[in-house]
């Protein structure tokens, strides 16, 4: 197991994509430090966020302690989780086989899952004007994603088998459910999957950070977040 010596710098906003990189990195006992980027403030687009996460999105991360030693920048989530995991050798398999099962898995919540589950949210919650064919596409779309999920997880414990960065992954975002206008009762074996995630200790601790510094947007800060164009 490679021994970290100074901590991950973390760039991180509590948010289902932060909360991917916080529970790794307590899951697999890594030293990490946290730089705040408050989204709704506009801090994704100052320019020395911007050199490390092109996208303007956190999360983000520095390893100063990357390949050959040198400092390493790497942004979106998925990525992000691909990297540690390779580099700290926990929750991504070396076995090819066992790997594909962990990719197809994040890749569905990369593509999927988080998309959807984000558009369900936004037009139930945030959306001035209620689009009902808006609001009826993305739950539906959620409620058929929450499905697939639990036709998986009825003879397993995990989505790829053995505990990995695909729950990881997913576990922020199904914490929302009820904003997504979802209902966890109808998905047991998701429901099963879920109490068990939320009871570990380390999801615990990691979807606990920064948790103090949420507040509800301020319409300043919609602007700030919603509809942005190409700058």
């Amino acid at each position: 197991m490679t021994v970290q010596n100074a901590p991950i710098e973390l760039h991180y906003w509590p948010t289902p994509n932060g909360f991917k990189i916080t529970i790794f990195l307590e899951e697999a006992g890594i030293p990490y430090e946290v730089h705040y980027v408050n989204i709704g403030k506009g801090d994704q687009f100052k320019p020395e966020f911007l050199k490390i996460s092109p996208n303007n999105r956190m999360p983000a991360i520095i390893d100063p302690e990357g390949p050959g030693g040198e400092p390493i920048s790497v942004f979106e989530s998925g990525a992000i989780l691909q990297y540690l995991g390779r580099k700290f050798g926990q929750f991504y398999p070396s076995e090819e086989r066992a790997r594909v099962e962990v990719e197809q898995w994040l890749f569905w919540q990369m593509g999927g899952l988080g998309p959807m589950a984000g558009q369900a949210h936004h037009f139930r919650n945030y959306a001035k004007e209620k689009i009902e064919y808006a609001i009826k596409r993305y739950t539906d779309e959620c409620h058929r994603l929450y499905g697939v999920m639990n036709k998986r997880l009825a003879d397993r414990d995990f989505l790829a088998g053995d505990y990995s960065i695909a729950d990881m992954a997913c576990i922020g975002w199904v914490r929302s459910y009820e904003g997504q206008g979802q209902d966890l009762n109808e998905f047991p074996n998701l429901k099963r999957w879920f109490d068990m995630m939320m009871a570990r200790p380390a999801v615990q601790r990691g979807i606990a950070v920064g948790q103090e510094m949420r507040k509800p947007m301020t319409d300043e800060e919609k602007k700030v977040l919603f509809n942005q164009r190409a700058r």
